[in-house]
């Protein structure tokens, strides 16, 4: 196993590497790209074990949600390089004329990417795609919540990348401080906003630009006119998903007063459909992450009333998909993001009310509405301000390669994935060029008002 670099040294060599040039030229970038899906194909047994240890991921999720999502990223992005690298012209002013304009994207330099604990492969290496792609060098710090995946990442990046413009640095929050001491050309953080706060300070000495992936509590809203058997089993597999550990899981459900158990009883028919009727025996149900995270969700189950689910098993980590009812607003699983398999559900008596409610409460990372009333989800998208809105299903919008993935105010700030990845990691580096001897003269003084007065003809 390759043993990864300490935090100083690992910023060095990919400060040399890509201080070399060699970051520059598209075929090095396409190598990468390539390489990084040639990764995946060569050890998927060994990632889904790896995610298995860390998480209890089913196989199936750790292929479908993270192995092939980074796999047919990279491949897009290599395929879509000549057509992003392009320069792209822009009209020049007649005053300036001859010249050319155009706009030159840059790699911005040596990436710090921070991965996070609960898509521990997709969240660290799609952010690397669009690094690589943008022909950044970059650190990457791998979850150590994830150790599995960590130590397989540190084992495999640099058999598959450049080991010198690809730097891995394991450890817990103390490596994670170091890097952050030091000087990097732009920061990718996932994870929590305490963290990124501190993420976001630590930048400001530098004067770093960085991309924020802080997650928050994103809401389902159900409206009268919606599938409720449909929009009841779509939200119930957001939140089967990775047992509910998806920032941009359903966190909470406005539901219509006279649908609460309607909408109940279509739940509690979708969870037996994923998992049985035993389903902490499914192979198809994940586990979550610690016993820490096991107490925290535990307590959020005494906030309300069950009306579905409320088994745990401490030991195994298991939690049952659960909803509660009667929850009041200020309760703490109102206030904080789940990041489990738990949803409150709201009752409200007009959509004005429920979109109300939303606005009320900090951006989140998604917001999804349900509805067959094309004017309610018109007026969702619109008076909504979210990461993303996705309309009559959860979490998918982020298999869509064109869409970018990024919150906004407290759900984070700055986008990746596609090409708003490769525009983030890159510098739109203005160009002018103009002939070396030709001018007209009129712009340098002495200047009389025959001379303004045709100036002024160019503005």
């Amino acid at each position: 196993m390759t043993r990864p670099q300490g935090p100083h040294t690992a910023i060095a060599a990919a400060r040399a590497a890509f201080d070399d040039g060699r970051t520059y030229d598209r075929m090095w970038r396409v190598s990468q790209l390539k390489a990084l899906a040639g990764l995946v194909d060569a050890h998927e047994a060994a990632i889904a074990a790896a995610l298995r240890d860390d998480l209890g991921k089913p196989r199936a999720e750790a292929l479908t949600t993270e192995a092939w999502l980074v796999r047919g990223e990279a491949l897009r992005a290599a395929r879509a390089l000549p057509r992003w690298m392009r320069p792209r012209g822009v009209p020049t002013p007649l005053s300036l004329f001859p010249g050319r304009s155009r706009v030159v994207p840059e790699p911005r330099g040596v990436a710090l990417i921070m991965g996070a604990w609960n898509y521990p492969l997709l969240l660290t290496l799609s952010p690397l795609i669009s690094a690589l792609s943008a022909g950044c060098a970059a650190v990457v710090k791998p979850s150590e919540l994830a150790p599995a995946t960590a130590d397989l990442l540190a084992d495999l990046l640099p058999r598959y990348l450049d080991d010198e413009a690809v730097q891995v640095v394991q450890g817990d929050a103390d490596a994670a401080q170091r890097l952050l001491e030091a000087r990097f050309d732009i920061i990718l953080y996932t994870g929590g906003g305490r963290v990124g706060r501190l993420v976001m300070t630590a930048a400001a000495r530098h004067l770093t630009p960085v991309i924020l992936e802080l997650g928050g509590k994103s809401p389902a809203l159900i409206h009268e006119s919606a599938d409720i058997g449909e929009a009841a089993r779509r939200i119930a597999w957001g939140k089967f998903l990775n047992a509910g550990q998806t920032c941009l899981a359903p966190d909470y459900a406005l539901v219509p007063r006279r649908l609460m158990d309607p909408f109940v009883d279509a739940y509690r028919k979708a969870v037996r459909e994923f998992g049985g009727p035993d389903l902490a025996a499914s192979a198809d149900y994940g586990r979550i992450l610690n016993d820490r995270h096991v107490q925290r969700l535990a307590g959020y189950l005494k906030e309300g009333r069950i009306a579905l689910g409320g088994r745990v098993d401490a030991a195994s980590r298991f939690i049952e998909p659960t909803v509660l009812v009667d929850v009041p607003p200020t309760a703490r699983v109102m206030q904080e993001e789940i990041f489990g398999p738990i949803l409150p559900l709201i009752a409200y008596d007009s959509w004005e009310e429920a979109l109300a409610f939303v606005r009320a409460r900090d951006k989140p990372l998604a917001a999804y509405a349900f509805a067959r009333d094309t004017r309610a989800l018109t007026l969702a998208e619109r008076t909504i301000s979210a990461g993303a809105v996705c309309g009559n299903d959860v979490i998918v919008q982020q298999a869509v390669p064109g869409l970018p993935f990024g919150g906004v105010g407290a759900s984070g700030m700055g986008a990746y994935h596609g090409r708003a990845g490769f525009d983030a990691f890159s510098h739109a580096k203005a160009v002018l060029r103009r002939p070396a001897r030709f001018d007209s003269g009129m712009r340098f003084p002495p200047y009389s008002e025959t001379t303004l007065r045709r100036l002024r003809g160019f503005f």
